[in-house]
């Protein structure tokens, strides 16, 4: 605890780190105050339909993204995931599109350019989204209008209002990068997860304790024990970028010559980083998006896709995210291009002919990563399901793990970093016992 204040008062020492935290606290509250502005229109003491639609299934999960302003009607109802979606699609694009690969290969005008182009995808999403939202509104909510307002007179002012809220925070998480600390993108996401921990806390302590059966005080030891070990899970995964020895890599593929200790392969463990549990969450979205406006007799299959918690929706889950790492792996690594590289600096692996050989030898290693590595990074995501065969609420659950647990733990650590380089300038102690932060390449989360 006095190496925590002392480290503080650092921080506040340092006049540039200072002005930093304080710009970012206060982009950031705006952020928070906006979520609770209601839309014109609405009525905020008729949503109980809205609220008991989010709280549970995939709505839930919209929601606590959005840090409650999905089910507040918020001018930011929409939050930043609109943006979220279209970075996932121009990264496709920019490895699947040779002009925007040519793009990328400019340098920061080329960087500018997609980042452009990301921007006008994001509006486009945001057309789309909003009336959806809203209509979902009127479905659920329809005494949440204001009376003598029509449909049309409310559709389009809440429309242009709520793309504007989105973009509108857009600017804040870019402001954020460029004046205060951390990425600014991810430390909203982070913020609006994070604001439903002290409310998901306290109803998951007040259902442990007054649960007629159910363990009490020792299941919700055993809730925290279990949650701590998934968190460094989490941070083995997000700072699983290390480097694979030649000798694991060689007991990998059946070769019996082993290599110096500190010889290594340019390959990663876990490669594809969370981006396989962000795609594979899009589209388990799509199946809400279809259903959500259909009556409530929904069929089996239907209303499995629907729940979180369901064997169907995690197998499919678990399907995905594995076939997406290997997607996502095969795209991103190109073993032939890895050996010429190697081949150009006079780099090899002993044991193995340069050229063609170790391009075999670095595919076949990365093949047999692969597996492993997507059951893990699945084991993470649909740690929320098994968590609530603990009887664990809904909304605590989501903190066992899933793209909220790897965004908390990623943002925090790359906002870590970022602080102690500040502080490290300055020849002060930084945040840990050993004054320096692991370097990571993985996760500020997008």
């Amino acid at each position: 605890m006095k190496k925590f204040i002392e480290t503080l008062k650092n921080c506040w020492k340092v006049e540039d780190l200072r002005i930093r935290l304080l710009i970012t606290i206060l982009f950031v509250a705006i952020y928070r105050f906006g979520s609770f502005v209601v839309l014109p229109g609405v009525n905020p003491a008729n949503l109980e339909k809205l609220q008991q639609q989010t709280a549970g299934g995939l709505m839930s999960l919209l929601d606590m993204f959005s840090g409650g302003a999905f089910s507040n009607a918020s001018i930011f109802a929409l939050g930043i995931m609109p943006y979220i979606s279209a970075s996932i699609v121009m990264q496709l694009v920019a490895i699947a599109v040779p002009s925007f690969q040519k793009m990328q290969r400019e340098g920061e005008s080329g960087r500018k350019k997609i980042m452009q182009y990301t921007r006008y995808l994001t509006v486009a999403i945001l057309l789309f989204q909003a009336p959806s939202y809203l209509m979902n509104l009127k479905m659920q909510s329809p005494g949440a209008l204001a009376t003598g307002l029509s449909w049309t007179e409310f559709m389009i002012p809440a429309t242009i209002i709520l793309a504007a809220g989105s973009m509108f925070i857009l600017w804040l998480g870019e402001r954020i990068t460029d004046k205060g600390v951390g990425n600014g993108i991810s430390l909203i996401i982070m913020i609006g997860i994070i604001a439903r921990l002290p409310q998901s806390f306290v109803q998951e302590v007040g259902s442990r304790f007054t649960a007629i059966t159910g363990g009490g005080l020792v299941m919700f030891i055993a809730e925290i024990l279990i949650l701590y070990a998934v968190v460094c899970a989490a941070i083995l995964l997000v700072q699983g970028t290390r480097k694979v020895p030649v000798q694991y890599a060689k007991k990998l593929v059946g070769n019996t010559q082993v290599a110096g200790a500190r010889q290594y392969i340019p390959l990663k463990l876990f490669a594809a980083n969370v981006m396989p549990i962000i795609f594979a969450q899009a589209l388990m979205f799509i199946p809400l998006a279809i259903v959500q406006y259909s009556s409530d007799n929904l069929g089996w299959f239907a209303r499995s896709l629907l729940d979180n918690r369901s064997v169907l929706y995690n197998v499919v889950y678990v399907l995905l995210i594995v076939a997406f790492t290997y997607f996502y792996t095969a795209i991103t690594l190109n073993p032939t291009q890895m050996a010429e590289d190697m081949k150009r600096n006079n780099g090899f692996i002993p044991g193995v002919k340069p050229g063609k050989p170790t391009a075999d030898y670095i595919e076949e290693i990365m093949s047999r990563l692969t597996l492993p590595g997507s059951l893990f990074i699945a084991f993470i995501a649909i740690m929320p399901a098994l968590a609530g065969l603990l009887n664990v609420q809904q909304g605590f659950s989501q903190f066992f793990g899933g793209t909220s647990l790897l965004i908390l733990v990623g943002v925090v650590i790359d906002t870590l970093q970022q602080i102690e380089s500040h502080l490290m300038m300055r020849h002060y102690d930084g945040l840990l016992n050993s004054g320096r932060t692991r370097p990571q390449n993985g996760v500020s989360a997008y």
